[in-house]
């Protein structure tokens, strides 16, 4: 059987630069019809985000999906549409509930330029009813939905008519799904496949890998296995900005699955994690992942990070 690998089995092999100063290596991308500056996205974990952070990345040219967890949702798109915000992303699940708030958003005439359905085991009849819903209400919205880690799961997601598919089950540091379950895939190949099952037929639906990056340069490898957009939980709620508490001088980071967050014990699957903050605000680790990013396009010979994809690797 062929082993499957984590971010930490494989290395990237540098090539030649022809770039004068890695200061002009290009890190933005296009999501929907938005141009970001960093193919980056914090996850949509209420320790991670929250709605002075989503105005902040909004306004600054960053990709933002919010949490949907104990907060009115409604209200807070009212506020971004009343302030006329450059982005307005938010999170729904697959309850009835969900299927209300997607009522009333059309009632209102708001507009929400992005609507991720975020749930566990996004390969479901649940979230192929949800996504009917929100295509045919909605119907200027994007969306993006997960998670799979499975190419029948990327296909069907993509033939269901998502725009963007969410990838990773398992991976994250505040997540215990494969202890408790026993099901995960390890992310570069997760990635790997996806993406060789999408370029092999033709298929052009970008894919967030959503969890597992430890460090900075797991962004890199990310992108070279495939994905175009990088989500990444822990990285973010270590700054001193985050919404994740202090305790004991500690960040308080913890799954949307977990206990801490569900506020019950039923079909727990996340955990909660004291972390040491990272010294730095939002900014000062977006400018960091942007330094660093550029750094991985100039070892692997290119001028934009659109390009990484073609960089070789190996195994370790």
């Amino acid at each position: 059987m062929e082993k499957k690998l984590y971010y930490d089995d494989i290395a990237l092999v540098p090539a030649y630069s022809r770039a004068p100063s890695r200061s002009i290596l290009n890190t933005s991308t296009i999501i929907g019809d938005k141009m970001i500056k960093l193919p980056v996205i914090p996850a949509n974990m209420k320790c991670v985000i929250d709605e002075s952070i989503a105005h902040f990345l909004s306004e600054n040219d960053y990709f933002y999906i919010m949490h949907r967890f104990d907060i009115d949702i409604i209200n807070f798109i009212k506020r971004a549409n009343d302030e006329n915000w450059k982005l307005i992303s938010i999170s729904i699940g697959v309850k009835e509930a969900d299927i209300e708030l997607i009522n009333k958003i059309n009632e209102l005439q708001l507009r929400v330029d992005f609507i991720t359905i975020d749930i566990a085991h996004g390969h479901s009849e649940l979230m192929k009813t949800m996504i009917n819903k929100i295509k045919y209400t909605l119907t200027s919205t994007y969306i993006i939905a997960g998670n799979v880690c499975t190419v029948a799961g990327y296909d069907d997601l993509a033939s269901w008519g998502v725009d963007i598919v969410k990838v990773g089950v398992g991976p994250g540091a505040a997540c215990t799904t494969k202890l408790k379950t026993g099901f995960t895939y390890p992310m570069f190949s997760c990635i790997l496949e996806i993406s060789k099952f999408r370029d092999e037929n033709n298929l052009y639906t970008p894919i967030i890998a959503d969890g597992g990056i430890t460090h900075n340069g797991d962004i890199a490898k990310a992108l070279v296995a495939g994905a175009e957009y990088i989500m990444c939980g822990k990285l973010f709620s270590e700054c001193t900005d985050s919404p994740a508490p202090y305790i004991n001088g500690q960040k308080l980071y913890y799954g949307s699955a977990s206990q801490h967050n569900k506020h019950h014990n039923s079909n727990i699957e996340g955990k909660l994690l004291e972390l040491n903050h990272n010294g730095m605000t939002y900014h000062e680790k977006l400018l960091e992942i942007t330094q660093d990013l550029q750094s991985s396009i100039s070892y692997s010979g290119f001028f934009s990070v659109k390009d990484l994809w073609k960089t070789d690797w190996v195994q370790i």
